[in-house]
């Protein structure tokens, strides 16, 4: 192996760095040595002119020993010059490369760090210069996301295997009465094996739709419509469950209200969820309003609100986070099969259309209104 070959393979092999020095160094002596060869070739002719113009004859001695002289000078001065230049510059593309040596291996330390799941990670600004600043506070916005992911899914773990653990545990206590005889398969029990295995049912497909939804990748078929429409067949298709649960349900809609632009089936799904979402929290003789207003010439509001038992001011943050109850401990009265994330897609639902979905309340005991906020289609 011939020695270039053999330098050409250990900057293969070296780091960032160590390749970026030695290009330097190339560059500075290539350029040395083209200083030096041009100086040399042009200056001797050009200084023997100036003799000949000042009256040395070509073939004196005089004019010899000047022109050796200056030569030698030449030589001696260039070599110095570009020998120092090259050394200097050298000291200095050596500092920079260690700056920039230990700013990448810490870049790549933090990567390794947050790839081992450690998301508090984080890198120092290397300070040299806005680029590696933008690169290390890329770096840390993507530890930050990724830890913030982690947590999300690590909490949505969770939840999803207490919500799951009721359902499983009726099924297995309702199938081990049948295996030891207590329980026959009658209508009861069919039902209470039924309303488990429902609930783990639809527990996974809004689990799918959630996740869907939130990366935006859920179907949606938008077109124009009135927003009455929409509120008036909410009503009729919920009508019958409040009236079984003797929970009155209204609906008002102002003057003047324009059309939206959605998918109307998508749209269904979040008012048939609001509504669910009242029933659950609204007691016997309650009642729950639906009312469609234009507080603004671009936008149309949907309310959902209730006289049930409302929300506490520490809570309303958190109502539309998976699985979130404000009282862990309460039982639904209203026996839903709710998978706890309604409210969840409801959001991600609207938001996907171009809008927002908020909640109020007054505070325990005053109900909670949740207000959809859409787009008018003739902004």
């Amino acid at each position: 192996m011939n020695p270039m070959t053999r330098v050409a393979r250990q900057l293969q092999s070296a780091g960032f760095s160590t390749r970026l020095l030695a290009a330097q160094a190339l560059v500075l002596i290539a350029a040395g040595l083209t200083s030096w060869i041009v100086a040399s070739a042009v200056a001797p002719g050009i200084f023997h002119k100036h003799l000949v113009a000042a009256g040395f004859g070509q073939s004196s001695a005089e004019a010899a020993h000047v022109e050796a002289a200056f030569a030698d000078a030449l030589f001696i001065s260039l070599t110095v010059a570009l020998v120092t230049s090259v050394l200097l510059a050298l000291m200095v593309t050596g500092y920079f490369t260690r700056r920039v040596r230990r700013s990448t291996n810490e870049v790549s330390q933090a990567a390794s760090r947050i790839a081992e799941g450690q998301f508090g990670a984080r890198v120092p600004s290397p300070g040299l210069g806005p680029e590696f600043d933008q690169l290390a506070t890329t770096i840390n916005e993507l530890a930050e996301r990724l830890g913030a992911v982690e947590s999300t899914r690590s909490r949505m773990l969770a939840d999803l295997a207490h919500e799951m653990r009721t359902p499983l545990a009726t099924i297995e206590a309702y199938l081990e009465a049948l295996e030891d005889g207590v329980r026959t398969l009658d209508p009861p029990t069919l039902a209470a094996l039924h309303g488990g295995s429902q609930r783990l049912h639809r527990l996974a497909e809004d689990i799918g739709a959630v996740s869907r939804a939130e990366e935006g990748q859920l179907e949606s078929r938008p077109v124009r419509i009135s927003a009455t429409f929409l509120v008036e067949s909410a009503v009729a298709a919920a009508q019958d469950t409040f009236r079984s649960r003797q929970v009155r349900l209204e609906a008002s809609v102002a003057d003047g209200v324009p059309d939206v632009y959605v998918d109307p089936e998508r749209m269904a799904q979040v008012l048939a969820n609001l509504l669910e979402n009242a029933l659950r929290h609204t007691s016997v003789g309650g009642h729950v309003e639906l009312a469609v207003n234009r507080p603004e010439a671009r936008w149309v509001e949907i309310e959902v609100t209730d006289s049930g038992e409302g929300i506490a001011p520490e809570d309303l943050s958190h109502v539309f986070e998976r699985f979130y109850r404000a009282d862990p401990a309460r039982r639904r009265a209203s026996g839903s099969s709710g998978s706890g994330i309604g409210l969840t897609i409801s959001r991600a639902l609207v938001e996907a259309h171009g809008g927002g979905l908020s909640a109020y309340s007054a505070g325990r005991g005053h109900g909670a209104t949740f207000v959809i906020r859409l787009p008018a289609a003739d902004r």
